[in-house]
């Protein structure tokens, strides 16, 4: 049976939870009609070797989640495109959710709300402020597992290859072309280890610094160094 939907997970030193991943995507209410890709940015392949054993899709692509998952789009099958973060958890609905904003057919691509996954009081006005971000510019990031009709996809010609903002940058491409961006008002739950590692604080300013300097012009090779 050919699938109707297509997750591909970019990992990079994913190996301790890639299985869990895997199982709660299969774990989603019409999880019969996906298929899951893993596309691994490590030249050694650590997070696939785990996956391979799974009955999944794998590939090794060179480093960089844009490579990764134009590489993950190339073995697709499915019509519709998910992009899913390896610390990532869907709501159990997820997929009927994405089916009934693809009815509308000028919906190119979307996402869902965030949540994060910690009871902290802080990471509420985190998801609050994220919310109304996504919904006031259209412009999802990956962290809200974005989706993307596949052809609409391949018109657009993939993810550019940059370091950095590849997720915001494509949504650009489609408001640009006007085409619809939709945001599904349920939340998927995303891992709280970046903020809890590197400061909430910090974590967050440097996201919001990062964005407006990007939407200045500022090109995402000078962007990266936020990040190291």
């Amino acid at each position: 049976m050919i699938p109707k939907f297509s997750f591909i997970i970019p990992v990079w030193n994913e190996e301790a939870i890639i299985s869990r991943t895997i199982e709660h995507v299969r774990g989603l209410r019409a999880s019969g009609s996906a298929e899951i890709i893993v596309v691994d940015g490590d030249p050694g392949g650590k997070t696939v070797k785990v996956a391979r054993h799974m009955d999944v899709k794998t590939a090794i692509s060179e480093k960089g989640r844009g490579n990764q998952m134009n590489l993950g789009v190339s073995l697709a099958a499915g019509e519709i495109l998910i992009f899913l973060h390896a610390d990532t958890l869907l709501p159990p609905d997820a997929l009927e959710l994405i089916e009934t904003a693809m009815e509308d057919s000028s919906c190119i691509a979307g996402a869902f709300d965030l949540a994060i996954d910690s009871e902290r009081p802080v990471f509420r006005l985190i998801e609050k402020a994220a919310s109304f971000r996504s919904r006031m510019t259209r412009i999802p990031y990956g962290d809200q597992t974005i989706f993307i009709r596949k052809r609409g996809f391949r018109e657009l010609g993939g993810f550019n290859n940059i370091p950095i903002m590849e997720d915001v940058e494509i949504m650009q491409r489609i408001k640009k072309r006007k085409g619809k961006i939709c945001i599904i008002g349920r939340a998927v739950r995303t891992s709280p280890r970046r903020w809890e590692k590197e400061g909430i604080v910090y974590t967050t300013l440097r996201n919001w610094l990062i964005l407006s300097l990007y939407l200045f012009g500022v090109r995402p090779e000078k962007l990266i160094r936020f990040y190291r």
